[in-house]
């Protein structure tokens, strides 16, 4: 059985830490593979099982890969494949659900924090030699206020949306929510549901962390984002295209929100154009949300025990 690894590189683990699917039959890894089709179906030719994180398997692709079963989505997000194409040529799609909960929580926070105590910019100042030259022991450029005085909103109430609310409320936040299914205005582990205007409008800080559908793609726009609190942050650790990104950075410069943290961009890897990379009070990581090692460890656990079940014909983690 030929297995092939079409970007292992974005796991940035060594070699030997894939040897776990060797058991199952031959192991091809591929550091990074472009995303051309002639490319990617060469470096598929023959195999039955293919493990990939963003490298897509379109329609086309999948029509000329007759020997391959099954797809092993190295992420929980199963986008880049095309379902229906593999549904029809009998293939099985299956993703790892899950594993990022804990890291994707701690980035959020990190953020979140880091924008509220203006941390970047105090630790530059200081590289700047404004504390030597200080006349006091302290000072600061900006109000830091507390989190304990804040509302936190979270789009989306998932694993990663539940860990959030915890995380906050440990902090002493009051956390709103708004999920796909509307649910009563009532209280949930503390966690209070309310619709989108209503987490927009009365919240210190909006945190994304639903799928990317056809339905909400870029729903983060301008006439949305000039309903928040001019002190108001919003924090993206979900799908860079929930987000208008040229009226998100008009917003910031206009001073219509307080700042934004993002570890997700419409376009990976960032386009050198973006309107946000000139944007005010806007932090930036490059999706690393997710990467935490004990993270990745899981990630490639699970995936292991995903091919064991399906050469065992036990459906695990099977998408449709």
């Amino acid at each position: 059985m030929k297995i092939v690894v079409l970007d292992a590189e974005t796991i940035h683990f060594p070699e030997h830490l894939w040897e776990p699917f060797r058991k199952f039959g031959e192991l091809i890894l591929h550091d990074h593979t472009p995303a051309v089709e002639e490319t990617i179906v060469e470096r598929c030719r023959d195999a039955e099982i293919v493990l990939t994180n963003k490298v897509p398997l379109s329609a086309g692709i999948l029509a000329q890969l007759p020997n391959l079963r099954l797809i092993s989505v190295l992420a929980t997000g199963y986008n880049v494949i095309d379902l229906e194409a593999a549904g029809k040529s009998g293939i099985t799609v299956c993703n790892v659900p899950a594993y990022s909960t804990a890291s994707v929580v701690q980035h959020t926070l990190a953020l979140t924090l880091a924008l509220l105590n203006d941390v970047a910019a105090l630790n530059a100042s200081v590289y700047q030699g404004d504390w030597v030259n200080s006349r006091h022991f302290c000072y600061w450029q900006k109000e830091i206020r507390e989190v304990s005085e804040m509302t936190v909103g979270l789009v989306g109430y998932g694993d990663i949306g539940k860990g959030v609310a915890r995380v906050f409320q440990a902090l002493g936040a009051e956390v709103k929510a708004t999920v796909r299914r509307p649910r009563a205005a009532e209280a949930e582990n503390g966690v209070t549901f309310v619709d989108l205007p209503t987490l927009f409008r009365e919240c210190d800080i909006v945190s994304l962390h639903c799928p990317l559908t056809i339905g909400n793609t870029r729903f983060v726009n301008r006439a949305l984002l000039q309903t928040m609190k001019p002190h108001a942050l919003l924090i993206n650790t979900a799908r860079g295209g929930l987000i208008h990104e040229t009226e998100l950075a008009a917003a910031l410069n206009e001073g219509l929100i307080g700042g934004a943290g993002l570890d997700v961009s419409d376009k990976e890897p960032m386009a050198p154009d973006s309107p946000l990379l000139k944007a005010r009070r806007c932090m930036i990581t490059p999706h690393v949300a997710w990467a935490g090692r004990r993270s990745r460890e899981r990630l490639l656990e699970e995936s292991v025990a995903n091919v064991e079940a399906f050469l065992a014909k036990t459906a695990r983690n099977v998408v449709r």
